[in-house]
């Protein structure tokens, strides 16, 4: 047994409802009520409102001194002091629990309770064996959950420092801002925001350039609202109309910010409204359901057999007392007290072996979605390719290389403030540009024109010399060429023709063949008398060139791709870029298009016809945030478990609607918060590890889940038979917890089995159905050599009044316990168990260690303790005839029932 891994799994054992509490911040914004930005202002208490409406109102110098702030921030040492005072940055619910409550979660369950019941009927009737026996079960059951999730506790802690976000924030004396976690900001704290950041707590904007947050979360506004420095108009009172306050939650678009933070945790408006709702798990994925169908399905079950069994050794023996007691310990055999945790257990250990591969798991149901995706939708930028983007040519209109065109690329990326792209570093990269430039002496920044995912541009102007500025914008090439009215190459300006724009797009055609993306760069010359532009200003440029930058493949992709179609899933991808490079990277790594989609098709489109669009295409570029959404959900209607990887600010909403958000440790915030995943490396074939540790872990759940609905009905019909047919119990109320209990001992190691290669193949569904139908074909399996062990002990051993029945007892105690536990390794597997499947060594020595207790209990020196007798030797020679007979019969049936039905 590999003790290691046992002792990490342990370790790192993680319950859903536990580690989702680290993580749902998102989902409980989803849960808050969604009104107007004129009626959810009137939720809040009154002192929290009338206190954001003052801060709003306040010139920012009294409200830092309010603050005991300064305008450069509060120091290491006075936040720390005001941290005392308020505690951190966190909401109530996040809070752990405590020991108390935390152990009475771990008890709190249907199985316990009807356990807790059995023992105080036991204890009533003086049986202290059984209630000795029922009340230990319940203890360690207890004990061991409530040590499981401590330990998780810690490791959901952990796995969440990895994964936090930090802000920037000023501190006097640092001539840059500092990347502190969320948790530890106070109020009075300033700090930068720019395009991507979450909005950590609730806060005043000092100074903002185009700032544009989503609120939507809070206000229900499905656009981006501007937010500036100042509090236009006075008579606004409702917090969340104000102009100059953020809230925590909220998420900037684009733009940039200082702000001073006004409140922290409960003591923020995102507080305030969390406290008013409950925070409830997300809406059931397919893989909870299937769960809690199996289980209820396997309980209703109970539910009428335990009281036919009641009534029939009642009505038949006479003594309805040890009906009862006989009744209930059926009832507890019946019950899947397991399924819980070998769920959670599988999951978690699923988990483990994901974190040492660099794949971190925030929500656990999400590795059963690994498997069973079947589509998985992903950017090209760092996935396919190297994410190493360096600029390749520097070209005029004409193709040919031009200086002039890095200079001015070189400004633009300098100056901007907003969130770099890699495009952006690979121009600032080149030293030799700003040694020959000097922006620092030669340039004034006079203002900038943000990017947005709209216009797909944005434009700095500076001042080169007093007489005039330079208005300099870079962007998608479409989307400069629409504001261009001219043409430079070389000296010589000409008006842009339709002549010169087709050969235009012909030279960047021929870039983009070539695998480059293609980056336009225009500018204007203006008077210096404004200071602030804006978005209107992009007009009447000059297209000065082009640089062009090339994202090599990564070597690893084709091979991930080759992998991830063996294993049946389709990927498909979803980019902003140009259709024309990302067919070129897609031809490089081998992924065979079969269709290209471009967002202004998709825009046409009405969602019937994208539906059988996205089925047809693999390929989609040009894409919004919205498009990427829809495609999404598109494929989800369509019946298929999608899978939806990125990093960006613009694949927010395909993480939430994906059935798995896959991101990256460096992703922008809102994307990290989005995802059920987070890769501590951007690759697929990371990707393809987790597919087939998510099918690993959802084969053997659905171990467990086939033996316990195959058993406890094969035991059942076996127990209805002897209850009519036999004058005294086939088995006491101890023995059938007993075995029960030892049956269940052996399934623990059933998270560490080893899955079959054909299992890994294609993605794995819940089929509910299956379940019941596979029960009905194999459960009677047993059911006949229970009977044959009953006329065995009847006729042969002559075990057929009552003063014999112990021997009955204990000869049905040794068949049924070996038959159950031989039932693992006929059920892991359609193929024949030991020879062509053999188990893993844990579970191979944990239902050896079972077989060889559950023959000593009657034979050894416990026997009198449990009721229990030894047998004859002649039983013992007898006995590995059933058990062959009873392998050889389920081997046949499996075959039978794998050409009718397959296997799962």
């Amino acid at each position: 047994m590999n003790f290691t891994l046992l002792k990490e799994f342990f370790a790192g054992f993680l319950r859903t409802r536990r580690i989702g509490r680290h993580f749902r911040r998102l989902a409980l914004l989803d849960s808050l009520p969604q009104t107007d930005a004129g009626g959810i202002g009137r939720e809040l208490p009154q002192t929290l409102s009338h206190s954001l409406v003052e801060a709003a109102h306040s010139d920012p110098a009294a409200l830092l001194f309010r603050l005991d702030s300064h305008s450069d921030g509060l120091s290491q040492a006075q936040a720390d002091q005001v941290r005392e005072r308020t505690g951190p940055n966190e909401i109530e619910h996040e809070k752990p629990l405590s020991w108390r409550q935390h152990l009475w979660l771990s008890y709190r369950n249907p199985f316990n309770l009807l356990l807790t019941l059995l023992a105080l009927v036991s204890f009533l009737t003086d049986d202290m064996k059984a209630t000795t026996v029922i009340g230990t079960m319940v203890v360690l059951s207890t004990l061991l959950r409530f040590w499981q999730e401590a330990r998780a506790s810690k490791a959901a802690d952990a796995l969440k420092a990895l994964v936090s976000n930090t802000a920037s924030v000023l501190r006097p004396g640092q001539v840059r801002a500092a990347e502190v976690p969320i948790v530890q900001l106070v109020p009075g704290d300033v700090i930068h925001l720019s395009a991507g950041d979450m909005i950590p707590a609730d806060c005043r904007v000092l100074g903002a350039k185009d700032l544009f947050v989503a609120q939507a979360a809070m206000t229900g506004e499905s656009m981006p609202v501007e937010k500036f420095a100042t509090q236009r108009d006075a008579s606004v009172v409702n917090p969340v109309a104000l102009d100059n306050l953020l809230f925590m939650g909220t998420n900037v678009v684009s733009g940039a910010a200082t702000a001073v933070v006004l409140a922290t945790g409960n003591a923020t408006y995102f507080g305030a409204l969390a406290a008013r709702v409950t925070a409830t798990d997300r809406a059931p994925t397919a893989f909870q359901s299937g769960v809690n169908t199996v289980s209820w399905l396997l309980i209703r079950f109970m539910a009428v057999m335990a009281p036919l069994v009641l009534f029939i050794n009642g009505y038949t023996k006479g003594d309805w007392m040890e009906a009862l007691l006989f009744a209930l310990s059926i009832a507890v055999g019946l019950t899947p007290e397991m399924l819980p945790m070998i769920v959670t257990s599988t999951l978690a250990k699923g988990a483990v072996i994901l974190s040492r591969r660099k794949v971190i798991v925030k929500r656990l149901d999400a590795i059963q979605n690994f498997g069973a995706m079947d589509v998985l939708c992903t950017d090209k930028t760092g996935t396919l390719t190297q994410d190493r983007i360096f600029l390749a040519r520097h070209v005029d209109v004409w193709g040919e290389e031009a200086d002039e065109v890095l200079d001015m690329a070189y400004l633009n990326s300098y100056y901007q403030t907003g969130l770099k792209n890699l495009l952006d570093v690979a121009v600032l990269e080149h030293a030799e540009v700003h040694r020959e430039l000097q922006p620092a002496r030669n340039y004034r920044k006079v203002d900038e024109i943000p990017f947005d995912f709209n216009r797909r541009r944005m434009s700095v102007v500076v001042s080169e010399r007093d007489d005039h500025h330079e208005l300099i914008c870079k962007g998608a090439v479409d989307e400069i060429l629409a504001v261009c009215t001219q043409v430079r190459h070389g000296d010589q300006t000409e008006a842009l023709t339709p002549q010169l724009l087709a050969r235009i797009r012909q030279v960047t055609d021929d870039l983009n063949e070539e695998g480059l993306r293609v980056v336009a760069v225009a500018m204007k010359e203006v008077p210096p008398t404004q200071d602030t532009y804006g978005v209107a200003d992009e007009c009447g440029l000059t297209l000065t060139g082009y640089v062009a930058f090339l994202d090599p493949p990564k070597e690893s992709t084709a091979a991930a791709l080759k992998a991830l179609a063996q294993h049946g899933v389709a990927v498909k991808v979803l980019t902003g870029d140009n259709g024309r490079v990302t067919a070129k990277i897609c031809r490089e790594v081998g992924l065979e298009q079969q269709g290209l989609l471009l967002g202004d098709d998709i825009e046409r489109m009405d969602d019937a016809e994208l539906a059988a669009a996205v089925e047809t295409h693999n390929v989609f570029a040009r894409l919004s945030p919205a498009h990427k959404e829809r495609i999404v959900r598109r494929l989800k209607a369509g019946g298929h478990v999608v899978g939806f990887m990125g990093d960006g600010i613009n694949d927010a909403p395909a993480l939430r609607a994906a059935d798995i958000g896959i991101s990256v440790d460096t992703a922008v915030d809102i994307a990290k918060e989005a995802a059920d995943i987070i890769l501590l490396e951007k690759s697929l074939m990371v990707l393809e590890e987790g597919v087939l540790e998510g099918r690993r872990t959802f084969a053997n759940m659905l171990k467990y889940i086939k033996m316990t609905a195959s058993s406890n009905f094969g035991n059942v019909f076996s127990v209805l038979v002897a209850s009519a047919f036999i004058p005294f119990l086939p088995m006491l109320p101890m023995h059938l917890l007993v075995q029960n209990l030892l049956y269940d001992v052996s399934q623990i190691a059933v998270p560490f089995d080893n899955v079959d290669d054909e299992l890994l193949r294609r993605p794995q569904h819940w089929q509910p159905g299956e379940v019941g139908r596979f029960m009905v074909f194999f459960g009677p399996i047993s059911s006949v050599f229970d009977i044959t062990t009953f006329a065995l002990m009847w006729f042969v051993f002559g075990a057929n009044t009552p003063a014999h029945q112990t021997l009955f007892q204990s000869g049905w105690f040794v068949v049924g316990l070996l038959t159950q536990t031989l039932v693992v390794h006929m059920i892991r597997t359609p193929k024949i168990p030991f020879l062509q499947s053999r188990a893993s060594a844990p579970l191979m020595a944990m239902t050896a260690l079972i077989m060889a207790i559950g023959i000593f209990l009657p034979m050894g020196p416990l026997a009198h303790y449990f009721k229990l007798q030894a047998l004859p030797p002649l039983y013992f020679a007898l006995l590995p005839l059933i058990l062959l007979a009873y392998v050889a019969l389920t081997q046949a049936m499996k075959g039978f029932y794998v050409r009718r039905y397959g296997w799962q």
